[in-house]
């Protein structure tokens, strides 16, 4: 026979909020499971904001998406996109109301190495590249580590070469190595900052000499003859390049029960496959939706491609002429609603310590809400408004949306932020809202497939 429940318990399960895992609103796992595995497919083909610009726009052509830079005019239910600089992209479905947008916005770039601008060198019978870190990250995690090459390049006769050169299983891949333990006593003594600096971030690249005694660089010339023949540059090309290190293992499942994403740049690509995801199935929205894939969040927004820029006041401007409405960008701006989708802090269990456990997000357990970022006493936060999260919070209980609310750390250890700030200076309500990370800007952050899909169900609701 059933316990029956005392009327204290009644009152404590309607009074009291609960958290639990958002798994087990589930009662079978294949639909996430199934979402977790294209959402991997995707992070493998989209390591850098390029990369991942050019898988964005390759499903938005697939989903019937029109390039608005061609078009003259748009009407309600059209699905267009604009691609900024291929590393900027934003797509649209004309909503009922066309006055005001409901806009999720992410960002496609993530901590990486770049190549300085005159990078190969020979050392210690090796070639080497000098990097320049982007991002935050910790230095050394970055060594002994398998990494693969992408960018572009320019030639002297202006040719355009594209690089992804180490992704294969047969290709070779570059590593930095570190300092044997055996001669590490004075490393070891240093500070976790200093005892990998920034200008020991050289990748090893080659070994084999030409067979000149004439030439000094021997390994070095030989590294420069087979990025010839393979790609057609020469050393003088790479100060007129854009070349990024990256992790050069794929996603994978984590656990026995394969509940979790194991995967480079899951900050913040998770929030762009969701988002674009959520756009692609949506067809009648009430107000236009706007799925903004941005860059340089990692370094600050700044600069012609990040959120700091224009490029949300020139779309609003060339979307108000193309389905021919009289209002100006910033009103269509200012009177929209947006979503800041980026990740958030989750409790690491061997590093539980820098969270305030009663206000900290845990793996599985949904979609996180941010009420605000920043650092200490909020600084450089956008801070959402009790009426707005109150109308998100229709949406959360409408969809039963699994959901919790999550800061980055305790007040005096953690902080951090996100585009938040800088779309609601436009006017528009904001929010920062997406699934959590564990171990967050590493080369292998970890997610769960179930707060994954959550964010995606979430994105979609918001949407419509």
């Amino acid at each position: 026979m059933a316990k029956k429940k005392s009327s204290l318990k009644k009152l404590e399960e309607k009074l009291s909020l609960k958290k639990e895992s958002a798994w087990k609103g589930y009662k079978t796992t294949k639909k996430v499971m199934d979402f977790g595995d294209a959402y991997k497919t995707f992070l493998d083909a989209s390591k850098t904001e390029r990369d991942c610009a050019k898988s964005v726009v390759k499903q938005l052509k697939k989903s019937g998406f029109k390039d608005m830079s061609y078009l003259k005019s748009a009407k309600k239910g059209d699905k267009l996109y604009l691609n900024y600089k291929e590393k900027v992209v934003a797509a649209l479905v004309v909503g009922r109301d066309m006055s005001r947008f409901n806009l999720v916005g992410s960002h496609m770039d993530s901590p990486r190495l770049d190549l300085k601008q005159s990078p190969l060198y020979e050392d210690s019978s090796v070639a080497l590249f000098k990097s320049h870190y982007y991002g935050g990250i910790k230095k050394y995690q970055w060594v002994n580590l398998k990494l693969a090459m992408h960018g572009i390049a320019y030639t002297k006769q202006g040719k355009k070469v594209e690089f992804s050169y180490g992704e294969k299983a047969d290709e070779p891949k570059f590593v930095i190595p570190d300092l044997l333990p055996h001669l590490a006593r004075h490393q070891m003594e240093k500070n976790a900052r200093e005892f990998i600096g920034g200008e020991d971030l050289n990748i090893v690249v080659g070994n084999i000499p030409v067979d000149d005694k004439d030439v000094k660089d021997k390994i070095k010339l030989n590294v420069l003859q087979i990025l010839n023949k393979n790609f057609g540059i020469t050393e003088e090309d790479f100060s007129f390049a854009e070349i990024n290190f990256v992790p050069a293992e794929n996603s994978v499942d984590v656990g026995f029960d394969r509940g979790m994403i194991g995967a480079y740049g899951q900050d913040d690509k998770v929030c762009v496959y969701t988002s674009l995801r959520a756009i692609i199935e949506i067809k009648n929205p009430s107000a236009t939706a706007v799925s903004y894939f941005t860059d340089k969040e990692e370094i600050g927004s700044d600069g012609d491609t990040g959120a700091k820029s224009r490029f949300l006041l020139n779309l609003a401007e060339k979307y108000a002429s193309l389905v021919g409405i009289n209002n100006s960008p910033s009103n269509i701006l200012m009177n929209s609603k947006a979503i800041s989708a980026d990740v958030s802090a989750l409790v690491n269990p061997n590093f539980s310590d820098v969270h305030e456990k009663r206000n900290a997000s845990y793996i599985g357990n949904g979609l996180i809400m941010e009420k605000y970022t920043g650092s200490g006493g909020k600084y450089s936060a956008n801070d959402a408004s009790a009426e707005y999260l109150s109308e998100i919070r229709k949406i959360l209980v409408k969809e039963n949306i699994s959901w919790q609310t999550g800061e980055l750390g305790k007040i005096d250890i953690g902080g951090g932020g996100t585009i938040a700030k800088f779309l609601s200076s436009y006017g528009m309500d904001t929010l920062d809202a997406g699934p959590g990370v564990i171990a967050m800007h590493s080369p292998l952050e970890l997610t769960s497939k179930v707060d994954v899909y959550e964010a995606y169900r979430f994105y979609k609701a918001f949407f419509n």
